[in-house]
């Protein structure tokens, strides 16, 4: 089997292997597709919390964006954690040189566990100039509530954030929603023409460790394969649920999902 396409991936390290560039790639992969990879910080952390972050040097974040995209040209570009304003600034200006149009961000600042992964200043350079750059910010709910400075508890919430976000500069926002108290899993698509709701069936598990990276590698991926914002959301969306379901129960906290879940694998290894 060929690589159907290429994506270029900009983020953190997580040595547990269930979110950030590690997910990334694992997702990526899964679905018949080419990743590269600039990693921006290498963090230790298992399904319990973050021990620590050590950050990339903006300038090292730099050489592999524009190294990997000079020899293979990704059609589409995901971003996940950017720890502060000088390695987002890098990065903007490699987004500049590299000229890729399908990039999707997932604007990380908190982990699962509760950590916080970024700072203020952070937090502002991406509203304020990352944001205006790319095609699709994908914030969860507590993400959408600090970009937004808003407080979400409904799916009129949700959409309230994605308009603030909107006339704030974003292109398209996906407001996920799987923080709200529901039975019905809702992710919010927004942009100045349309309003689009994702509804799909909620599974109840604490094994959710990486679900926005996976999320935004996905769409990213789909979207480099040639299907339009809309068709990657929605393919996107199920690859997660489908991942949460078959739950593989590693770890002794908030555990990863199963990227495998695309495989069919049993008749090789048996």
């Amino acid at each position: 089997m060929k690589p159907k396409s290429k994506v270029l991936i900009i983020a953190g390290s997580d040595s547990s292997g269930g979110a950030g560039i590690q997910a990334d790639i694992k997702t990526v992969t899964s679905l018949g597709c080419y990743a590269m990879t600039a990693i921006t910080a290498v963090t230790a952390q298992n399904t319990t919390g973050v021990k620590s972050i050590v950050p990339i040097e903006p300038k090292e974040i730099s050489k592999q964006i524009e190294f990997s995209a000079k020899d293979i040209k990704p059609l589409a570009l995901k971003i996940g954690m950017l720890h502060s304003r000088q390695v987002i600034q890098a990065v903007i200006k490699s987004l500049n040189r590299i000229k890729i149009k399908k990039i999707v961000l997932d604007p990380v600042m908190i982990a699962k566990g509760g950590t916080k992964l970024i700072n203020d200043t952070a937090i502002f350079y991406i509203k304020n100039k990352l944001m205006k750059k790319i095609l699709l910010i994908t914030p969860n709910i507590p993400e959408a509530e600090i970009l937004s400075n808003t407080k979400i508890e409904s799916i009129e919430g949700m959409i309230k954030a994605g308009k603030i976000l909107i006339n704030m500069g974003a292109k398209n926002v996906l407001v996920k929603g799987g923080h709200l108290s529901s039975k019905v899993m809702y992710d919010v698509l927004l942009n100045k023409k349309i309003v689009k709701i994702f509804r799909s069936k909620k599974y109840s598990s604490k094994n959710t460790h990486g679900t926005g990276c996976t999320l935004s590698s996905a769409i990213a991926t789909y979207l480099s394969c040639g299907k339009d914002l809309i068709k990657s959301c929605e393919l996107g969306i199920k690859y997660v649920n489908d991942a949460i379901r078959s739950n593989i129960n590693l770890g002794k906290g908030n555990g990863p999902i199963n990227h495998l879940n695309s495989f069919k694998l049993n008749k090789r290894f048996k």
